[in-house]
């Protein structure tokens, strides 16, 4: 009977003993995945990344000296004048590029605005200018989002939102009121349109949310073709906004932005 009882014993004490390497082992295994994890390289970020300064760079360091791309612009811009058609979709292709590569992209709308009102009228031209406008605008805006969301959105989650309580309230807040407040910024004409895209992307705001949000780009998109349309000249086109008007943007973009901060 003792015998019996030192055998049920030591079976039990043996099964306890397996449970407990396998829990040990499984442990172990999922610190060293973790380990791993963390130690992996993520090459394919670095090399975007990368690629994305490096263009950025450029297009300041250009900004500054050369202008080459203000020059590519001009001239681009006037071969759409002799092939209407097919620069109606060139000019979307060139805009997205130029808002995921942060190119200023004032140039290219008060531009469209002579450009189209010349071949086709003031009033259509606006039109077709502005369609043409927020499309490549638009799609770019989407793009740079997604860049900005695989790039930087672990690294921010992990290392900012959870650490730190006032980061996490205002990714909530995006998360919950995203809509409404990029509405608001993009109403907004002091928010800097290309930077906006990516700051989005590390952000919580869902992706369509921040797509419908798009449709606040639509008034000043309006008002700068309407601008260029008006203008005498493709070199006059691409001058500054009258004074009036940017004082005016400038206000406006204030209280909208003061709104959107305070229903975050």
């Amino acid at each position: 009977m003792n015998e019996q009882t030192s055998n049920s014993s030591y079976q039990h004490s043996t099964i306890e003993e397996q449970s407990s390497y396998r829990r040990y082992s499984t442990a172990e295994n999922t610190n060293n995945n973790d380990d791993t994890n963390k130690r992996k390289c993520p090459w394919g970020k670095i090399l975007v990344a990368t690629i994305l300064i490096g263009i950025v760079t450029f297009v300041i360091i250009d900004s500054l000296t050369t202008k080459y791309i203000s020059t590519g612009f001009q001239e681009f811009l006037t071969w759409i004048e002799s092939n209407l058609v097919a620069g109606v979709f060139a000019f979307m292709g060139v805009y997205f590029i130029a808002t995921v590569c942060f190119v200023p992209g004032s140039l290219l709308t008060l531009g469209s605005g002579f450009v189209f009102g010349s071949a086709v009228g003031v009033g259509y031209g606006v039109v077709l200018a502005s369609i043409a406008v927020f499309v490549g605008a638009s799609l770019g805006s989407i793009a740079a989002f997604l860049l900005g969301r695989y790039l930087m959105r672990d690294c921010v989650r992990r290392r900012l939102v959870k650490k730190y309580p006032v980061i996490e309230a205002i990714d909530e807040a995006l998360q919950n009121n995203g809509l409404k407040i990029f509405l608001l910024l993009r109403l907004s004409p002091i928010v800097p349109f290309n930077a906006i895209n990516y700051i989005a992307g590390v952000t919580g705001i869902s992706l369509k949310d921040y797509v419908i949000a798009l449709i606040g780009i639509l008034p000043g998109t309006i008002l700068y073709c309407f601008i260029g349309a008006s203008a005498g000249g493709l070199a006059e086109a691409e001058q500054e906004v009258p004074q009036p008007v940017t004082i005016a943007s400038i206000v406006v973009g204030l209280v909208l932005a003061f709104i959107a901060v305070f229903i975050a």
